[in-house]
């Protein structure tokens, strides 16, 4: 090729370069991680929120499951990811604060790999059973438990996930011995209490509204401080065991590294998407409170939880299987 010919080819795949480099945010579409299957109460919020994000920042928003480990898989990936905004992690409490007590030899470091956004949702959790399952209180459950030591399982979205946290803190506390059987993901879990295949589940309100409402599960109690006004008539587990309670919460991160601006960029949007009344209601009649938080005080958050949990998962002798 002759010289001015290079000399031209150079200087348009520059001009290229420095097109690319300059072209404002969003450019291309944007994932929303989730670190389990579809149908869990994490990619039903994320899934709630990515339509509007779409709009608001002109790119397709699309929610990117990767499921495995208890969600560790999942994790990897978002930390993994390149810190350009173009991959968010929507983590939750066994992600971003519990798995890193329970597996000390993990790919990434949440501190270290992340930067916060925001805490999205504050989620009731709930005591599910099957309808043939002979327990329709908390106080059935625990004197059958104590009856059948080892004998009754219960099912989760995996090991060290917050349905497995808040069934060993259950057990601790009732003095009971319920066998955990984990899944990759609540919407699995679901399935096999749904089939009768496993009696009972601890999971969030989100997921297992529908199934309530159709009769497939019973609703014995929820597991938060106070009932929720969704289901007003059941009763929480803290009125029969004194001092229980679990609240899980789903929050957005992003690879360490992001641009500040695009952070804010994000933050910005997703509090005005939470704020909208269809939002806000939507997720409200799932059964998550919208939180919004800042990403200083969600990284703040996640610190406190992780010492939380911590203390729980000492005293209950809570392993990682």
């Amino acid at each position: 090729m002759p010289l001015r010919s290079r000399i031209v080819t150079a200087l348009a795949l520059a001009a290229a370069a420095t097109a690319a480099i300059a072209q404002p945010y969003p450019s291309k579409p944007v994932r929303i991680i989730v670190a389990f299957p579809p149908g869990g109460g994490t990619d039903i919020v994320a899934r709630t929120i990515s339509p509007r994000l779409s709009e608001a920042l002109g790119q397709q928003v699309v929610v990117d499951n990767r499921a495995g480990a208890a969600g560790v898989v999942g994790t990897e990936i978002a930390a993994k990811s390149p810190p350009d905004g173009y991959a968010l992690f929507m983590g939750t409490l066994g992600n971003l604060s519990v798995n890193p007590l329970l597996y000390p030899k993990l790919p990434f470091d949440v501190t270290r790999d992340f930067a916060p956004l925001m805490q999205v949702v504050a989620v009731t959790f709930m005591l599910y059973v099957h309808p043939s399952f002979p327990v329709k209180t908390v106080k059935d459950l625990v004197a059958l438990a104590k009856s059948r030591p080892g004998q009754i399982n219960y099912a989760s979205s995996g090991a060290g996930g917050a349905p497995h946290l808040a069934a060993e803190l259950f057990n601790s506390m009732a003095g009971v011995k319920m066998i955990h059987i984990p899944y990759k993901g609540s919407a699995l879990s679901f399935t096999d209490v749904m089939g009768g295949q496993v009696p009972l589940t601890f999971d969030s309100l989100t997921q297992g509204l529908p199934y309530v409402q159709g009769g497939r599960l019973r609703a014995v109690a929820t597991l938060g401080p106070k009932r929720t006004a969704v289901l007003p008539d059941v009763p929480t587990v803290g009125e029969t065991l004194r001092g229980y309670e679990v609240v899980n919460w789903f929050g957005l991160v992003v690879p360490a590294g992001t641009p500040r601006d695009i952070v804010t960029r994000l933050h910005a949007e997703i509090l005005k998407i939470l704020r909208t009344p269809e939002i806000h209601d939507r997720l409200v009649s799932l059964g998550s409170d919208p939180v919004g938080s800042t990403p200083e005080e969600f990284g703040a958050f996640m610190k406190s939880e992780t010492a939380k949990w911590a203390r729980v998962i000492k005293e209950a002798n809570i392993r990682a299987e």
